[in-house]
C-alpha cells in the first residue's frame, strides 16, 4: 500500500467484489485480464478499477494487464483474509444461527468459538460447532479467550450493551446486524449491516422499473 494514502470506504467495499470475480476467473483457468476486460465483467469503469488498485501499488502493466492469480492473492493480503479469526455471536435466534452455520460451512479462516443468548431454551445447544452460552458468561469468556470479532444479532434495545461488553472484552471489530447505530471507540472497527436498508433499496429499483 502506498504510504500516507487514506483509502476511502468506497474503495475498501469494492475490493471483496474484485477478489470474488478474480476467483471465478482463476477457476476458469484465465491467467490475465486487462482493466477494460475486467470493466465489462464487473460493471465498474476501467478508470475506476485502475484508480482503486493504484491506491495499493502497481499491480498491472500497460499492454499486459493484470495477473489474475497474483492480483487475487494481493487483494487477499490487503483485506487480511489469509489469517485465522475467532468470532463470537451474541444472539442465537434465526439470524445468529444462520450466520453460525454459514461460518461453519464456509471454512475460510473464520471460526465461531461461542454464541451467547438469554433464552434458557437455547443455552447449551451446539450450533455450527459452537456452544450457546448464557449471556451473563460473556465477560468471563472474553477475559479468558482471545476473540477478534463480535457479531451482534440481538434486537435494538440490547445492542449497545452487547457492543460495550464486546469492546470491554477486547474484540477488534464488531459486525452489527442489530437495527441500531452503535457507539464504539475509534480503535474498534464497526461494520453495520442494515438488512432493511438493502431491502428498501431493492424496492426503489423495482418501482423505478415500472
Amino acid at each position: 500500500m502506498k504510504e500516507n494514502v487514506k483509502i476511502s470506504r468506497a474503495v475498501i467495499k469494492r475490493l471483496p467484489r474484485y477478489r470474488r470475480y478474480l476467483e471465478e476467473l482463476k477457476k476458469k483457468g484465465v491467467d490475465r485480464i486487462s482493466s477494460g476486460e475486467f470493466s465489462k465483467l464487473i460493471g465498474y469503469t476501467a478508470s475506476q478499477i485502475r484508480q482503486d488498485l493504484n491506491n495499493f501499488g502497481g499491480f498491472g502493466q500497460q499492454g499486459y494487464g493484470y495477473n489474475i492469480a497474483g492480483l487475487y492473492n494481493q487483494i487477499g493480503v490487503i483485506l487480511g483474509v489469509n489469517h485465522a479469526y475467532s468470532l463470537v455471536i451474541v444472539g442465537s435466534g434465526n439470524l445468529g444461527r444462520a450466520i453460525a452455520n454459514y461460518m461453519y460451512n464456509y471454512k475460510s479462516g473464520f471460526r465461531v468459538t461461542a454464541m451467547f443468548d438469554i433464552d434458557v431454551r437455547i443455552i447449551g445447544r451446539d450450533i455450527g460447532g459452537a456452544k450457546v452460552r448464557d449471556f451473563a458468561e460473556m465477560d468471563a469468556y472474553l477475559a479468558g479467550n482471545a476473540v477478534d470479532i463480535g457479531i451482534i444479532t440481538t434486537d435494538k434495545s440490547g445492542a449497545q450493551e452487547v457492543a460495550d461488553g464486546l469492546v470491554g472484552g477486547g474484540v477488534k471489530g464488531i459486525w452489527n446486524f442489530a437495527p441500531a447505530d452503535l457507539e464504539v471507540p475509534g480503535d474498534v472497527a464497526l461494520e453495520n449491516v442494515h438488512l432493511s436498508d438493502s431491502l428498501h433499496s431493492l424496492l426503489y429499483y423495482i418501482n423505478r422499473a415500472k
